[in-house]
């Protein structure tokens, strides 16, 4: 199996996908053209990428069967356009989340005691200590966080640990009978003991001394912290944006940084570089209050040792098994409307018969699953179909081999 990877990779995750067995190509400075034009020539089976856009027409000319995000989230990724040419994409979710929750906590010690400022002004020759000794301390304080994955909650144990009270809204928790409750912890994706769930966005915001954005950018979550939600923040509230640009209305967050005193720190931004270094502006980062850093979240090398592994992980159970671990563009639900299912006896030719005939009545096979009973002397077969058989085709079925035992329709 040929592996491309087209990123900044850690060698430890290199050397582990070699270990596989597989044959690697390590390019990490390609893009664009240059990504497709080496899809086209080299003709990998799998691509792994961190940053790097992966776009439809690099996927015209391709021979991969496998994409994999060494991050969280896949929005770098066509992913329905690999869908419509059955190739998987995978990422690796989780492995970044103390790293981001790290530098969160970093930007909120940093919006409450100014340390950028300070350090701005220490390097200019200024002493201010009556100026930068007004803080409002974090003790006591509520943290509100929108998005409750696994990044929302480390911060959430975090915020714990500095006693501060904390109120989250996911999209997880929309469906619940309580308008207001304490979960208890029952796993990675429940809130941890004490944290307190409201079910809007709007409620979060009014409790919030600190609203703390950790959500994933989808359809429904694109501009979705807008002005109705910034507007209920208290007037010297903070605000901080760990996890997409996109998730932010940001005409709206620079109004309420100048007319209601909104404290900001930022570290993804609406118009970032293509590259990791150069020029850079942006209109909020001009604004009083405002801090930023270059979207280095994931950034530890903690962080990127998991995910090479992770990334690695998933090459390797591929290659062994043709299944993919997190695998985030297979259907729920398929049109399958029925299902064929037939018992026989274990032998060739059994299954092609079955296909051949409801090929031979267009009807599609959307699922399909083969089990073989111990000896091998006999199996079952359960086939999804698009449409219903009728029952003289039925009959032709079970009565065309005589390795066929029976068969019968369930409705799905």
């Amino acid at each position: 199996m040929k592996v491309l990877i087209a990123d900044q990779f850690e060698q430890s995750g290199i050397d582990a996908i070699i270990a596989a067995g597989c044959d690697v190509l390590y390019e990490p400075s390609l893009a664009n053209q240059q990504l497709a034009d080496a899809l086209a020539a080299s003709r990998p089976d799998v691509l792994v990428v961190r940053s790097t856009k992966v776009t439809e027409p690099m996927l015209a000319d391709t021979s991969l069967s496998l994409i994999v995000r060494a991050g969280a989230g896949v929005n770098t990724i066509d992913v329905n356009a690999a869908s419509r040419r059955g190739i998987y994409v995978s990422n690796c979710p989780g492995k970044n989340s103390i790293a981001v929750a790290e530098l969160t906590f970093a930007l909120i010690l940093a919006l409450d005691r100014r340390i950028a400022e300070n350090a701005s002004d220490l390097r200019a020759g200024k002493w201010n200590k009556k100026e930068y000794s007004k803080a409002r301390g974090l003790f006591g304080r509520t943290l509100g966080i929108l998005g409750y994955g696994s990044i929302g909650q480390e911060v959430a144990r975090r915020a714990l640990a500095f006693g501060m009270r904390v109120v989250v809204w996911s999209r997880r928790f929309q469906q619940s009978s309580h308008s207001e409750s304490q979960i208890p912890d029952a796993g990675s994706r429940m809130p941890v003991p004490g944290v307190i769930v409201v079910h809007t966005p709007e409620a979060v915001a009014e409790q919030a001394d600190i609203l703390s954005v950790h959500l994933a950018l989808t359809s429904d979550t694109r501009n979705l912290v807008s002005r109705s939600i910034l507007d209920r923040l208290k007037p010297g509230s903070y605000f901080v944006n760990t996890s997409r640009a996109e998730v932010v209305d940001h005409t709206a967050l620079a109004e309420a940084v100048r007319n209601r005193g909104i404290r900001v720190a930022l570290d993804v931004f609406a118009k970032e570089p293509a590259s990791s270094t150069g020029e850079f502006s942006d209109p909020l980062l001009a604004l009083p209050g405002v801090i930023g850093t270059h979207h280095i979240g994931a950034s530890t090398d903690q962080a990127q040792e998991a995910i090479a592994e992770e990334a690695a992980r998933i090459v390797r159970v591929y290659k062994e098994t043709g299944k993919v671990p997190n695998v985030v563009n297979l259907a729920t639900k398929t049109p399958a409307t029925h299902m064929l299912v037939v018992r026989h006896r274990d032998r060739p030719g059994v299954l092609a018969h079955v296909f051949d005939h409801l090929r031979a009545c267009n009807l599609n096979v959307q699922e399909t699953e083969n089990i073989v009973f111990e000896g091998a002397e006999a199996a079952i077969a359960r086939i999804n179909l698009d449409g219903k058989p009728p029952a003289e085709l039925l009959q032709t079925i079970a009565r065309g081999n005589p390795d066929i035992l029976n068969l019968y329709l369930v409705k799905i």
